[in-house]
């Protein structure tokens, strides 16, 4: 399958669009100044311990507390809380885990309070990143991903990806793996690591001994909450963990970002270095490989399919729901046959809207109704087929005697939602258009009601750029003559997405000053 990675770099984030045969399946945004991704290790230190939820809520760092469930715990927690003990304290001399006694496992059914107690110090690592109001998810089952293994202490364990079929390389890995690894080091292989030799193996682990290395030298002398080992950034995390033989092309417009994607192909996968380029051209690049068109038609309430069938998704708090509607090109002439075809096309259109959107949590779906047993088996078949180039995991449930479809799909990042849909740049939506003549005295009166309400940080008014030129022009300007009244510098911003007749005043921490009636 022929696909593509499009990055668009900004000065505040990081935009990665995934395309597969051309169509958009995956996006991923970054922000700049994000701190907590998937796969960081932190040492955290527990704040309340929540027996009902048989939760702990821990500190490392975030505005939210993270929050860690028991059976997020894993079962070599005793193992875990020793060797941090031991090395923050100084006891430990070495990461070497040759002459560590592993501790017994912890029972899945046990009781927060009986394993951790507060104010604990204790490695986590950050399972789902900040969605919403909520803080991280964190567990402490620690592991070191690499692009053909996965490193996991405390455990002698040896395991091989199901998704390598074949017995003799799963027996070859296997016993690879184990004649390399160091005791009391457990070892995921990874579908990638499939034909591979044993020096690319063995290159791999000692990378990542040495980065486990590093934890154990951070967490000497450390004091909650710390980070101690940093993830890749989404670009290099999404290369490291898809990048397969099928890809074609990598593009990127920041110069920075091209250098660093190409030195980081080098240390992975050197052969993959010539299909980075660089995109220098005036027009956005998202435009120029057609992916914000392809933003504005994928992200609405409805997604119109090339057969002229069409689907509905609708969100709510419980669950996802997706109709499938035929449309008014379906053929009458063999009425089974064309309800089957508008049905297949449909589960392939709903998996990459899963993809797209990161649809988690219960999802239904209601497919047009077929009476052939046999039919309903293919759909079941499609669906499975269309989700076996997701990464997330998923159940699939085949279809109920009421003809719905139960997915449950794991949510690890933020869902992205992007409005499509386009007010009245005049009225917004409520019919009626207030006069914006009078906008310099509306600013004035609103200006004058936050001074008299004694703001003392910076003040910022965000305008139309017309407006903002206007309040500049002429010696003294508008903005003078406020200073000269106030004894405070009003700061001016254009907004060039504003109408006319819209301002709104800020603070020097960039939040809105909202104003009653």
């Amino acid at each position: 399958m022929d696909k593509e990675l499009i990055i668009n770099s900004a000065p505040t984030e990081v935009e990665i669009a995934l395309l597969e045969k051309g169509k958009l399946v995956e996006l991923h945004n970054q922000k700049t100044n994000n701190n907590f991704l998937v796969g960081d290790i932190f040492l955290g230190r527990v704040v309340k311990l929540m027996p009902g939820l048989n939760a702990a809520f821990v500190d490392i760092g975030h505005k939210k507390e993270a929050f860690l469930h028991y059976t997020d715990l894993g079962p070599k927690l005793r193992s875990l809380i020793k060797f941090t003990n031991s090395t923050v304290n100084g006891s430990l001399n070495s990461p070497n885990l040759e002459k560590f006694k592993i501790e017994p496992e912890i029972i899945k059914t046990g009781k927060i309070d009986q394993v951790l107690t507060r104010r604990q110090a204790i490695l986590v690592q950050v399972l789902k990143e900040p969605i919403s109001t909520k803080g991280p998810r964190l567990s402490c089952e620690v592991t070191i991903p690499g692009r053909y293994l996965v490193l996991t202490p405390f455990n002698d364990m040896v395991a091989v990806s199901k998704k390598i079929s074949n017995a003799e390389e799963r027996k070859r890995l296997k016993s690879l793996i184990e004649s390399i690894k160091p005791k009391n080091f457990g070892v995921i292989v990874r579908t990638a690591a499939e034909g591979k030799k044993v020096q690319d193996l063995h290159e791999e682990l000692a990378l990542m001994l040495g980065k486990w290395e590093d934890i154990f030298h951070q967490l000497k002398g450390s004091r909650p909450p710390t980070k101690l080992l940093s993830e890749l950034d989404k670009t290099s995390s999404i290369l490291r963990d898809i990048l397969s033989d099928s890809f074609s092309k990598i593009v990127v417009n920041d110069k920075q970002l091209y250098s660093n994607i190409r030195q980081f192909l080098g240390s992975i996968a050197p052969d993959k270095v010539g299909i980075v380029s660089y995109y220098s051209k005036g027009r956005p690049i998202f435009d120029a490989y057609g992916i914000s068109r392809q933003i504005k038609s994928s992200f609405g309430k409805t997604a119109t399919m090339s057969s002229g069938a069409y689907i509905v998704i609708e969100s709510t708090e419980a669950m996802h729901v997706v109709d499938v509607n035929s449309g008014h090109k379906m053929s009458s002439k063999n009425q089974e046959q064309a309800v089957l075809n508008v049905n297949m096309e449909s589960a392939e259109e709903i998996a990459r809207q899963m993809r797209l959107r990161d649809i988690g949590g219960l999802i239904i779906i209601d497919f047009i109704d077929m009476r052939n047993n046999e039919h309903k088996k293919m759909l079941f078949h499609a669906m499975r087929a269309a989700m076996k180039k997701d990464r997330a995991q998923h159940t699939i449930l085949p279809l109920s005697k009421f003809g719905l479809m139960q997915i449950t799909r794991q949510r690890v990042r933020p869902e992205i939602i992007i409005n499509t849909s386009e007010v009245c740049p005049a009225c917004k939506g409520s019919g009626k258009v207030n006069p914006t003549i009078l906008v310099t005295d509306a600013i004035e009166r609103d200006l004058k009601f936050i001074i008299q309400s004694g703001a003392k940080s910076k003040l910022v008014l965000k305008v139309h750029p017309f407006v903002e030129a206007f309040l500049k022009k002429g010696f003294p300007s508008r903005q003078m003559k406020w200073y000269k009244q106030y004894y405070k510098w009003i700061r001016i911003r254009p907004e060039s997405n504003f109408q006319i007749g819209q301002y709104k005043f800020f603070d020097g921490s960039d939040d809105e000053i909202r104003l009653n009636g």
